[in-house]
C-alpha cells in the first residue's frame, strides 16, 4: 500500500488550476496554428490569429487565456493500492481550487446555491467524479470550465432506431443552436450511452482527451471525422464571422446501454478548450 499525504493534492491541484487558465495547451495551439492554413475568409483567419496572439500574451504575463475561469471540474482515477493521510480527497481538492483561484488571481465564479446566488469567493467546491482503478497512483484531470459555452450543451434520449443519423442529426442542431456563443472555434464532447446522467458526464469528459487522439474504436473515430466535417460546414466560423473553421474536433465517449434507449449528450467547450492532468 502506497502512502499519499493529502497536501500533495491539494500542491497539485493549486498549479493545475493556474497553469490551466494561463497556458494553452499544445494540441489546442496547434490545432489553431493548422486552421489558419485551411480557413478560407480572411476575417476569421485574422480572427484566429489574434485568439493565438492572445494566448501568447497569457501565456507572457501569466494572466487568463479568458476572463471566464470556469467552474473547477475534475476527472479522478485512484489506484486501488494508494492510501492517503489527511484530508479527504475531496477536501484536499477543494483545498486546492480555493487556494489556486485566490493565489492566481482567477475569478470566483462559484454561487453556493443557484437560485439564492450567493457567491462563495473561491471557486469552490469542485465539481469531482471519482473512478478506482489498478495500480498505486492518483490521476487527476482538471478541466475549468466557462459557462458561455457550458449553456449551450444538451442533451437527448433517441430512440434505438434513431440510429447513428439521430446522433450526428442532434450534434449539428445543437452547434447550430449554440452559434457564435461558445467563442468558436469549439470543440463537441458527445457522449453516448449509459443513462441519461452517464450520457453527460461522458461528454465533458470527451472535452479532456487531446484533440489530435481518435478514438480508438475504428467505428467512433470514423463518426469524429464525419461530425467535425459537418460542424465546420455549417459556417458559423471563428467567433460567429463565418468560414470554415467552426470546430477544432469532435471528440467522443460512449459506454454500454439500455436495450430501449439511445442517450446522446453534447457538451461544448469554448476555443481554448483548457484542461491539465497530473499523476501522484
Amino acid at each position: 500500500m502506497r502512502i499519499v499525504n493529502s497536501g500533495a493534492i491539494t500542491e497539485a491541484v493549486k498549479e493545475m488550476c493556474i497553469s490551466a487558465n494561463c497556458y494553452l495547451n499544445s494540441d489546442i495551439r496547434g490545432a489553431l496554428e493548422r486552421s489558419m492554413d485551411t480557413e478560407g475568409s480572411e476575417v476569421s483567419k485574422g480572427i484566429l490569429q489574434k485568439l493565438i496572439q492572445n494566448a501568447d500574451i497569457a501565456a507572457e504575463k501569466e494572466i487568463p487565456i479568458c476572463q471566464d475561469t470556469g467552474m473547477a471540474v475534475f476527472f479522478i482515477e485512484i489506484g486501488k493500492d494508494v492510501h492517503v493521510e489527511g484530508d479527504t480527497i475531496t477536501e484536499a481538492v477543494n483545498k486546492g481550487v480555493s487556494e489556486g483561484y485566490t493565489k492566481g488571481y482567477l475569478r470566483k465564479s462559484v454561487v453556493k446555491d443557484p437560485l439564492d446566488r450567493v457567491n462563495t469567493k473561491d471557486n469552490t467546491p469542485a465539481v469531482i467524479y471519482y473512478d478506482f482503478v489498478d495500480g498505486d497512483r492518483i490521476k487527476i484531470t482538471f478541466a475549468p470550465k466557462g459557462f458561455g459555452s457550458e449553456n449551450k450543451g444538451g442533451i437527448k434520449m433517441l430512440n434505438p432506431s434513431d440510429g447513428v443519423e439521430g446522433v450526428i442529426d442532434f450534434v449539428l442542431e445543437t452547434v447550430r443552436k449554440a452559434g457564435a456563443n461558445p467563442c468558436p472555434p469549439m470543440v463537441v464532447g458527445v457522449g453516448i450511452g449509459g443513462t441519461m446522467d452517464k450520457a453527460a458526464v461522458l461528454s465533458k469528459k470527451a472535452l479532456t482527451r487531446n484533440i489530435d487522439e481518435r478514438s480508438s474504436m475504428p467505428y467512433y473515430a470514423e463518426l469524429e471525422r464525419t461530425l467535425l466535417e459537418k460542424v465546420n460546414m455549417l459556417g458559423i466560423g471563428p467567433q460567429g464571422m463565418g468560414g470554415t473553421t467552426t470546430a477544432l474536433a469532435v471528440n467522443i465517449e460512449t459506454y454500454p446501454t439500455h436495450i430501449a434507449g439511445l442517450p446522446v449528450a453534447v457538451n461544448i467547450n469554448c476555443h481554448a478548450t483548457r484542461h491539465a492532468v497530473r499523476e501522484i
